[in-house]
């Protein structure tokens, strides 16, 4: 069971880097994104999609 929670935790991770990658969201203050846990990758994606435009960047119409 350890085993299922640890890659479902990973991949959760890796959806959240992906989601501000796409927004050009690369680190946080001296952190990689890579370096955050789940509970940082969380408040990080939550606090920038309340600050941004939901059609600013990804699948805008130009």
């Amino acid at each position: 069971m350890g085993n299922i929670l640890r890659k479902a935790v990973e991949q959760k991770r890796q959806k959240l880097i992906d989601l501000l990658i796409a927004h050009n969201v690369y680190k946080k203050v001296d952190k990689h994104l890579f370096e955050l846990s789940l509970t940082e990758l969380e408040h990080e994606y939550r606090r920038f999609k309340q600050t941004c435009h939901p059609h600013q960047n990804v699948g805008s119409i130009k």
